[in-house]
C-alpha cells in the first residue's frame, strides 16, 4: 500500500492549490480517504475525509466553503482542491487511508500561503 501526496507550493492569500493524493497497493474505490495537516509549531489536524460514496464527506470548520475532498476511482487518486487559502492554512498536508486496520500516509507536500 503506498499513498503519494503531491500539489503542494507556495501560493498567495486568497489563491488556490490542488493537492493530489496518488495510491496503489489495494482496492482504491473501497475505502476511506482523509487530509490531515501540520503547521509549524501545532499539533497535526484533520481537514477533510471522504468515503467510497462521493457525497459522503466532512470538513473541519476552519476550511468548511473553501476546501473540498473528492476522489477518482479510475486514477485511484485523491484530491483536495483548496481556494480563498489563507496564511493560517500554511502546513504540511498530508493524506491518509486505514487498510486492514493500519493507517496508511503519504510524504506530504508544504503548503505555504503568504499575507
Amino acid at each position: 500500500v503506498q499513498l503519494q501526496a503531491s500539489g503542494g507550493g507556495l501560493v498567495q492569500a486568497g489563491g488556490s492549490l490542488r493537492l493530489s493524493c496518488t495510491t496503489s497497493g489495494f482496492t482504491f474505490r473501497d475505502y476511506r480517504f482523509g487530509w490531515f495537516r501540520r503547521a509549524p509549531g501545532k499539533e497535526r489536524e484533520g481537514v477533510s475525509c471522504m468515503s467510497g460514496n462521493p457525497g459522503d464527506t466532512f470538513h473541519a470548520d476552519s476550511v468548511k466553503g473553501r476546501f473540498t475532498i473528492s476522489r477518482d476511482n479510475v486514477r485511484n487518486t485523491v484530491y483536495l482542491q483548496m481556494n480563498d487559502l489563507k496564511p493560517e492554512d500554511t502546513a504540511v498536508y498530508y493524506c491518509k487511508t486505514v487498510y486492514k486496520y493500519r493507517d496508511y500516509w503519504g510524504q506530504g507536500t508544504l503548503v505555504t500561503v503568504s499575507s
